[in-house]
């Protein structure tokens, strides 16, 4: 096969569309024939939010959902897939087995919910989004007269991304191994085929002092709320002297008991943020002097405890996104500008940054028909919404498009794992991840 060719697709091609062209029309016809269970599935997980690593009626939900799909057991799936509450779903046409290593795809899906405001980062959805695309690579494939491609369908239902990092979780498991290329996509207020989402350290910062009586005797204490409010200070004074990219954000968690009485702990809960995992420590650096100098200044012993996770920055994959983007213009999404996304567009965080450094990826965002923000309970009324099925469902298209291209462009997959590898070069990662 010649570079830039096209794997032969077997059953011919329709009405002049070219071959590759007919199977992504085949998938995304999948994906509005499961529709309706799809839209029930979302609402399931959206109906009964469950917090980080306790997402037990959302597990049973989508692992009832492949274990039911027609026709009956075509899906294997495994429940508590080195989580309790995480799953694997794999499929691959008759006849791969027996074939060489076939290709590898993942399609991921998400479904905690935030504290005290539900799905308000529409998680739901992703779950839905992850869930739809590979129902509609399993479409168009299976379909297939004479030998079958070597591709194996591979879903992950990944846990605790909003805290804990069940990723991060599932890589050090061993997961992500065998992978070749993992999809999924994030509800937002735009479409974006990548925003620049950045690699993030959390850290609890717990100051010991001294109790006394806060009128009668207050020279005998030592205030532990005092180098709190010191630390919350220094790290205000520092923003001065932070680069335009940077971000140092968080909560005094404890600042004692009652007034009359001089704090003897303190409790605060940072993030500390930077764009990439080589900046990162070097900002970290700075916040833990500013918290160290809170405890000399007062007298307060410091203990200064990091996450166990840190989250990655996602790594761009330019190949794979340009196949993003010029399949999801053909279902008329529209993008913003990629300078928009870089200068203008949320710097959040996520553990798919992690995944993105051991196995090639994308990770687009979604309008869904709304301009609330995520993280708020109108963004939560909105990802419940029959309006975002719509564009849930649209996406999904995409990215099962997107698939169809590696899975017959091989070309394309060469493309994809030279850009990760140069990627992994920039960030000075390549020997890790080998």
């Amino acid at each position: 096969m010649r570079p830039g060719e096209e794997r032969p697709v077997e059953g011919g091609a329709c009405g002049g569309a070219s071959e590759l062209e007919v199977l992504k029309l085949r998938a995304a016809e999948r994906i509005d024939e499961a529709a309706e269970r799809l839209g029930a599935l979302s609402r399931a997980i959206w109906s009964e939010p469950e917090l980080a690593y306790e997402e037990h009626r959302a597990h049973g939900v989508l692992t009832r959902f492949f274990q039911g799909e027609p026709p009956a057991a075509s899906w294997t799936v495994q429940p508590h897939y080195q989580l309790a509450t995480a799953f694997r779903a794999e499929w691959e046409p008759p006849g791969v087995r027996s074939a060489p290593r076939p290709l590898h795809l993942g399609f991921l899906c998400e479904y905690d919910a935030l504290p005290g405001i539900g799905h308000a980062c529409g998680h739901n959805l992703i779950a839905e989004v992850g869930a739809a695309a590979a129902l509609g690579v399993k479409g168009a494939l299976e379909g297939l007269p004479g030998p079958p491609p070597p591709v194996k369908v591979i879903v992950l239902g990944t846990p605790a991304e909003e805290e804990g990092g069940g990723k991060i979780d599932l890589i050090e498991a061993g997961a992500f191994k065998n992978l070749d290329v993992v999809f999924m996509a994030h509800p937002s207020q735009e479409n974006a085929a990548y925003l620049p989402d950045v690699a993030e350290h959390d850290v609890t910062v717990k100051y010991y002092g001294k109790a006394s009586h806060a009128a009668a005797y207050p020279w005998e204490g030592v205030n532990a709320l005092d180098a709190a409010v010191l630390a919350y200070n220094n790290l205000s004074v520092l923003r001065q002297q932070m680069k335009p990219t940077w971000r140092v954000h968080g909560i005094i968690k404890n600042g004692g008991v009652k007034p009359n009485i001089i704090p003897s702990y303190s409790e605060l809960i940072y993030y500390v943020r930077a764009p990439s995992m080589k900046e990162l420590p070097v900002l970290t650096k700075k916040a833990e002097d500013c918290f160290r100098a809170a405890a000399l200044a007062t007298g307060c012993t410091v203990e200064i405890k990091g996450g166990a996770h840190d989250y990655y920055n996602v790594l761009p994959n330019k190949s794979l996104l340009k196949a993003y983007i010029e399949n999801a213009e053909k279902l008329g999404i529209d993008f913003i500008s990629e300078n928009d996304a870089v200068l203008n567009g949320s710097s959040g965080s996520t553990d798919f940054g992690n995944v993105s450094f051991v196995v090639p990826g994308i990770h687009p965002y979604f309008y869904i028909g709304s301009d609330a923000l995520n993280h708020t309970e109108e963004y939560t009324e909105a990802a419940g919404s029959q309006e975002a099925q719509f564009y849930t469902l649209r996406t999904a298209k995409a990215l099962a498009m997107t698939a169809l291209d590696v899975i017959f462009k091989p070309e394309l997959l060469e493309r994809i794992r030279e850009d990760f590898k140069l990627k992994l070069q920039e960030e000075e990662f390549l020997n890790r991840a080998e």
